[in-house]
């Protein structure tokens, strides 16, 4: 079971992104400029510490999400989808006139037993 996953559309714009920048990182803060959309950087351009919680990979990512904001999305399943548009943060996808973007739904029953015991 999935915590995150990516539609195809917003996995191709990742694929083009890792054949320019190589290994990349997800990372979702809540801090500022786009609050909490998510937003991919080179691996190596993002520090993490204990206070970031791996939810999972998707196309090959890892996609890290800060504790904080975590607490508000833990009941949910996320989708990261790309959207038509230059978001204001320093995510690798902006040069390229898209964004990335969460759509969420509450777990279900059984998501949240497995989540829970996980």
């Amino acid at each position: 079971m999935k915590r995150v996953e990516i539609t195809e559309k917003a996995k191709e714009i990742v694929e083009e992104l890792k054949t320019k920048h190589g290994p990349l990182i997800f990372h979702q803060s809540g801090g500022c400029c786009d609050g909490s959309a998510p937003m991919i950087f080179e691996k190596d351009d993002m520090y993490l510490d204990e206070s970031d919680i791996l939810l999972g990979e998707v196309a090959g990512v890892p996609f890290y999400m800060n504790v904080d904001q975590y607490n508000y999305w833990k009941h949910t399943h996320l989708t990261i989808d790309i959207t038509e548009g230059r978001g204001a943060s320093f995510s690798l996808e902006i040069p390229l006139g898209v964004r990335f973007i969460i759509h969420s739904r509450l777990l279900d029953a059984a998501e949240k037993l497995f989540f829970q015991s996980s």
